[in-house]
């Protein structure tokens, strides 16, 4: 079973050189600790910063440098600081080649709820209905269960949608899995998860091919 911080080292597999890359608030924003030294990627930031590095290290934290989430960063050399109707404005023009975003429920289909609970006070959407609206490929970091211990890939989501139909790759704590049109697809399990724990952790259709691998971390 994976910690927060593999779920964001097995995503940084995917960040390819010479890519602009959105992190949403949660395990996203950890991504940018684990991207590999010999390429350059542009780590962008709703609240008007491109070139975002790692988290700072305690004690060098600038309290005037922060992401959407309120977190203090780091910049790299060549960072630039701009609104956010510029910054959206790239969002939405789909300048950003990969957004990876946290959610609390995804379904089959690819459909995203991540931005409200009923009863629950929340200021608002934010900037997740421009980056699920814009992205064309939006990768999930998020806990294949709740406290409860119930599913949150889901057949159809339960709570308000962010997206439809919009979500491609999911790595949760158990698994790297694929939104198909079919459903689900198994691709990586996590190093000591069964097949069959995946599966009975997931509610919605979950599509399994020959051998799983395990995920490779390093």
């Amino acid at each position: 079973m994976l910690t927060k911080e593999d779920i964001a080292k097995r995503i940084a597999k995917e960040v390819k050189d010479g890519y602009y890359v959105n992190l949403g608030i949660g395990i996203p924003t950890l991504v940018a600790n684990f991207v590999r030294n010999d390429i350059s990627v542009e780590f962008q930031s709703e609240n008007g910063v491109l070139g975002m590095g790692p988290f700072p290290f305690e004690g060098e934290e600038d309290a005037d440098i922060i992401n959407a989430g309120k977190q203090t960063i780091t910049t790299l050399p060549g960072a630039s600081f701009f609104d956010s109707a510029f910054s959206f404005g790239m969002i939405r023009a789909q300048k950003v080649d990969l957004t990876i975003l946290g959610a609390m429920e995804v379904s089959e289909n690819g459909d995203i709820a991540n931005w409200k609970i009923p009863g629950k006070m929340v200021k608002g959407m934010g900037g997740a209905m421009d980056l699920v609206a814009s992205a064309e490929n939006i990768i999930v970091a998020m806990m294949h269960v709740n406290r409860a211990g119930e599913s949150k890939l889901l057949k159809r989501c339960s709570l308000p949608l962010t997206g439809v139909g919009c979500v491609k790759k999911i790595v949760t704590e158990l698994a790297v899995i694929e939104v198909t049109p079919k459903g689900f697809k198994l691709l990586e399990r996590a190093p000591g998860v069964t097949v069959e724990e995946i599966q009975k952790a997931t509610e919605g259709t979950l599509i399994i091919e020959g051998e799983i691998p395990e995920m490779n971390l390093n």
